[in-house]
């Protein structure tokens, strides 16, 4: 048996497409968009299926539609898949529905053509055609319009009786019923008494209403009296220039703000401002800002629309679906939509999504407004310095406009849209107001109900939006305004969740947006691997989208020059002759380290990485010499681990001559400016390395601060310095005792392969790294008995 032909299905809202006739369609529901992409990427055939039961075509499942439908081609396109297709189909032929399946993101299925009845003779069915015909030719004489002279053209010629019924229905103001009754009849008479029918309704219909038009036209009655000479009344004000410029009465405003749905307050303030305007003359300079002012008005949303109930489950499958990894930032958004859904009148906490360039901050916002059901507005707030760009100018300024926010909202439509703040960290001061002052009143859920932008002049209720704002860091946001936001931070990806999200996101749609299809163009993990590691350095996937997409750019001229059928497959060796030699090398450990040299690590914007601490010896008079671009907080840590190494000479190398020896500390890469305290340990183990002599394994790494007692602290970023030790093989890691508790966020399978020491005194440190004893109880000694230090070390140096 031939295997079935199987086609994407378009559903549709009360609307049935006939053979032989072309209909233009806006389509903007994903599964639909889905259906018409899948569609043009084959032969640009789709099948046209109603839904039953008034359903939205968004939700239409397999069982949600009729078993009849029309096989269509699409004839033009026009659209993305961001922002919906317009299209124009062209009907070909009627058809059952069989061996359907809801298993992609839209449903699939093949057809059967329907095959008319034969059930009467040769001269019944003329006789119902030509009746037919005349029923439609006596609408035409009754219709205006300039296509009716085409369209009698085509009936007197037609002897087709399924082409007759097909125009008829095409044309004809039927009933989605009539419609969908004449689509699924077999039977040659039924269809052609059916069309008979509802022509003669439609023909009745029309000379019933030319009837009363006519007896209309020829008694004229008070009411028309008046419209007539309110048209000339028109006329002759317009003459007088009692008119605006758009040809529209003032006094309609008036109308209008009583028929609004604004609050009582503001419909007073407006009827002042509609009752000036009708006072002064059309000239006066004054009237198109009052006019402008007005319209805003009539045309901000009001009244407060109910949130639409939040499918938990929904928004977790749509954050699943638009962003891999990410599992605590989603676990917090999901929570907060669950707590929205159980306490409707929560005036909420507004997030803030922190995080490096690139790993997904904007589309989380979008994919919240999505899982919502609400509309999304962003707003970006990088650069503004004014103040007016969040409250707006007050009217008595020349071009004065509201602020973003009443803009949005009016863009929106609605009064509870997810708003996004984007860059908020980038908000800037000048001469004319500090905007981060006037989001404070914005984002406090205490106040923003009464929010008053300049421009409006009156109070306007922002408590049903949900606010989400965007950052790079924390430092460019003032602390009033930081404390009125719940934090979330977004750590940067790893190797392996930039390696699934390139796969499943990434690539496919960077090989969809320059015309390459599956089957002709591929690449393999390791390549896309090594893309990662060695042709960017970020924390997020932006710059990584940027060389798939210049593969691709590279892709398609070979597509377009080789053969037909083709296929290129991108590897490792090619990576060079596309993008050119590799920028970046990530650092290794080393087979073997000498004395002086310990294996560090480091936190960077764009994630961790790994650091080598050297240090040299040679003759001098005790000078401590360091290079690598450090700032002042890694020095201090260097003084601090050679007061340690000082202190503990004796037991390090006793035959040690640091009067006359020279010490220089270097830390590789020199052109990169370094500081903060974390390589405290690393550095005390290089110098107690080359004072003693003895080398540190290079599987060995280590982070920790170290303070001038001996203790061990804590330090930031231990999940991108984890993954980064094992990207680069280091096998054994020395982290402080407290940092135990952030593994908890680095990745099961990195774990798994490394050894974790904790320790809490720079004791243990040698002891791990070097075999080194030294006495712990020494420098405690010593507070005790030296001079001049009353009380004792734990008085003055508490645990």
């Amino acid at each position: 048996m031939a295997e079935i032909q199987r086609y994407p299905i378009l559903a549709t809202k009360e609307l049935v497409v006939f053979p032989s006739s072309s209909v233009p369609l806006t389509v903007n529901s994903t599964r639909n968009v889905l259906a018409i992409e899948a569609s043009l990427a084959a032969d640009g055939v789709i099948l046209l299926v109603p839904v039953k039961d008034n359903k939205h075509p968004r939700e239409a499942k397999l069982g949600d539609l009729f078993e009849v439908g029309t096989l269509c081609k699409i004839e033009q396109a026009r659209g993305s898949k961001e922002d919906g297709y317009q299209i124009i189909v062209g009907g070909l032929f009627r058809c059952d529905i069989i061996a359907a399946s809801d298993e992609e993101d839209f449903v699939q299925a093949g057809t059967a053509r329907i095959e008319a009845i034969e059930d009467i003779d040769r001269e019944a069915r003329k006789t119902l055609l030509e009746n037919a015909k005349k029923l439609a030719l006596d609408i035409l004489k009754l219709s205006r319009g300039s296509g009716v002279k085409r369209l009698t053209e085509l009936i007197q010629g037609l002897d087709d009786e399924d082409l007759l019924v097909h125009t008829c229905a095409a044309h004809l103001d039927l009933s989605f019923e009539d419609r969908l009754e004449l689509l699924r009849l077999r039977s040659i008479k039924q269809r052609l008494l059916k069309t008979i029918e509802l022509l003669q309704v439609k023909k009745n219909s029309m000379t019933v209403q030319m009837e009363i038009n006519r007896k209309l036209s020829s008694q004229m009655d008070k009411k028309q009296r008046e419209v007539i000479l309110r048209e000339q009344l028109h006329a002759i004000r317009e003459e007088l220039g009692e008119l605006d410029s758009g040809g529209v009465n003032k006094p309609e405003y008036l109308e209008r703000i009583e028929a609004s749905d604004m609050p009582d307050s503001v419909k007073a303030v407006a009827r002042d401002e509609a009752k000036r305007l009708e006072s002064m003359p059309s000239m006066s300079p004054e009237g198109p800002s009052i006019r402008n002012y007005l319209d805003l008005m009539l045309e901000l949303p009001w009244t407060h629309k109910e949130s639409t109930d939040i499918d938990i489950r929904h928004a977790r499958d749509v954050l699943n679906a638009d962003h891999y990894g990410l599992d605590k930032v989603k676990d917090r958004i999901i929570q907060h939509l669950a707590v929205m859904q159980l306490n409707r009148g929560l005036k909420g906490s507004i997030l803030l999504l922190v995080g490096p360039p690139g790993v997904g901050k904007t589309s989380l916002g979008k994919s919240i407004a999505k899982a919502m059901h609400r509309e999304f507005v962003r707003v970006s707030l990088g650069g503004v310095r004014d103040e007016a760009d969040i409250r707006g100018h007050r009217r008595t300024y020349l071009g004065s406009m509201p602020g973003r926010l009443i803009q949005g909202i009016k863009r929106a439509g609605t009064t509870n849209p997810v708003f996004l703040l984007d860059e908020i960290d980038k908000l800037g001061r000048g001469w004319s107001g500090d905007p981060a002052g006037a989001l404070l009143e914005v984002l406090d859920p205490e106040q923003n109900q009464h929010f008053e932008d300049h421009y409006l002049d009156v109070p306007y209720d922002l408590s049903q939006v949900m606010f989400i704002a965007t950052a790079n860091s924390l430092e460019g946001i003032p602390g009033p305004l930081r404390d009125r936001l719940e934090i979330i931070q977004l750590s940067g990806y790893t190797s392996a969740e930039k390696l699934h999200i390139a796969k499943q996101h990434l690539w496919p749609s960077e090989r969809s947006h320059h015309g390459l299809k599956e089957s002709n163009v591929s690449i393999h993990d390791e390549a896309l691997l090594r893309l990662i590691t060695h042709y960017t350095r970020e924390a997020g996937v932006r710059d990584l989208k940027r060389k798939l997409a210049a593969i691709c750019r590279h892709l398609t001229e070979q597509v377009l020059l080789a053969e037909s059928g083709k296929s290129f497959v991108i590897r490792t060796k090619d990576l060079e002759e596309i993008l050119g030699p590799e920028p970046f090398r990530m650092e290794m450990a080393e087979a073997v380290l000498p004395p002086g040299v310990v294996t560090g690590l480091a936190w960077t914007p764009m994630g961790g990485d790994i650091l080598f601490i050297e240090a040299k010896q040679m003759r001098g008079k005790g000078k401590l010499t360091i290079t690598g671009q450090l700032g002042e907080v890694m020095k201090e840590s260097l003084h601090i681990a050679m007061s340690h190494i000082r202190y503990h000479l004796s037991e390090i190398n006793p035959r040690f001559d640091y009067e006359n020896r020279d010490i220089h500390v270097h830390v590789p890469s020199g052109a990169i400016p370094k500081d903060g305290p974390s390589a405290g340990i690393t550095m005390l183990t290089a110098l107690a390395s080359l004072i003693s002599g003895k080398a540190v394994s290079p599987e060995l790494a280590m982070s920790g601060e170290i303070t001038l007692r001996g203790a061990v602290m804590p330090v930031g970023g231990v999940k991108e310095k984890v993954i980064a030790a094992q990207n680069a093989g280091i096998k054994r890691i020395i982290l402080a005792t407290r940092n135990k508790k952030d593994l908890v966020d680095v990745p099961q399978d990195v774990r798994d392969q490394l050894e974790f020491h904790f320790v809490d005194t720079v004791e243990q440190v040698l002891q791990l790294a070097l075999e080194i004893e030294i006495d712990g109880t020494k420098q405690k000694q010593l507070f005790h008995e030296e001079p001049g230090l009353p009380g004792t070390r734990e008085e003055h140096f508490p645990n």
